[in-house]
């Protein structure tokens, strides 16, 4: 096999499509084609993934989300809020980046290495000003290193932590900037915590790359003087609430007459 194949790994029933990125010795370096997940193997494990096979049921999550992009053209006009998305992953971004163009939204992508975030924070939201803020990338839980109270045992929920600190000290209100944060198997709870009006990932499982646009999307598409459906929201997203979690808060979209 070589880099840039597309592989399973029969060690988790082949469940999740990866591309492989590199080749060191025996060991065969992953990225997850769909789902934010960096992973190793060897080759004995790997087998060579077949178009042919709907892995990840890709195309009818794919289709369901478009039964969500279109608005009620009226006699109003709409004014979805902005987003501005910080991601740790170019191709994890374009993807998100061409989501949001595609429901017309208004999207900013800038990439940026999970543990430099927090630094340029202020900065990128003064210059920005959006509605809705994603913070994601790459995380991961490692039990070896602690149980999942523990910050240590967390590959970059730290990091997402102090960015969404960060963001807080530019706009305090849940209401004026929602924060949406946190990759596969992120610390859920401290997230939130910090300030995030949605996070990753209750269950610690790993979540779909379009997840946190997703979220996005939605509350851009939301009407600012109702409180959103949570439960609808988040169950829009790959896995749900076992992926992403979130508090109830009211939309960015501003709808004018007439149009």
């Amino acid at each position: 096999m070589n880099i840039g194949d597309l592989v399973t790994r029969n060690s988790y029933d082949n469940d999740l499509v990866f591309t492989i990125v590199d080749i060191e010795g025996d060991i065969y370096y992953l990225k997850g084609i769909n789902v934010r997940l960096y992973a190793d193997s060897t080759l004995d494990d790997l087998r060579k993934y077949n178009n042919e096979e709907d892995v990840e049921l890709e195309e009818v999550f794919q289709e369901r989300l478009k039964d969500k992009r279109e608005i009620n053209r009226d006699e109003y006009f709409y004014l979805p809020g902005k987003i501005l998305h910080i991601d740790g992953d170019k191709d994890y971004l374009n993807k998100c980046l061409a989501y949001y163009e595609d429901m017309n939204i208004a999207a900013m992508g800038i990439i940026e290495k999970e543990s430099e975030v927090a630094p340029k924070m202020y900065q990128l939201l003064e210059e920005y000003k959006p509605n809705i803020l994603v913070i994601t990338g790459h995380d991961a839980y490692y039990k070896s290193k602690g149980n999942i109270d523990n910050m240590e045992a967390y590959k970059n929920s730290q990091n997402f932590v102090d960015a969404i600190k960060e963001a807080r000290k530019y706009e305090s209100s849940h209401e004026k900037l929602i924060i949406v944060a946190g990759a596969c198997q992120s610390n859920y709870e401290e997230l939130i915590r910090a300030g995030a009006n949605f996070a990753s990932s209750p269950r610690r499982v790993n979540i779909h790359a379009l997840d946190p646009a997703i979220i996005a999307a939605n509350m851009s598409l939301a009407d600012i003087n109702k409180d959103i459906n949570l439960k609808e929201i988040i169950e829009n997203t790959k896995y749900g609430s076992n992926g992403i979690g979130g508090i109830i808060t009211k939309g960015t979209m501003y709808r004018g007459y007439p149009r």
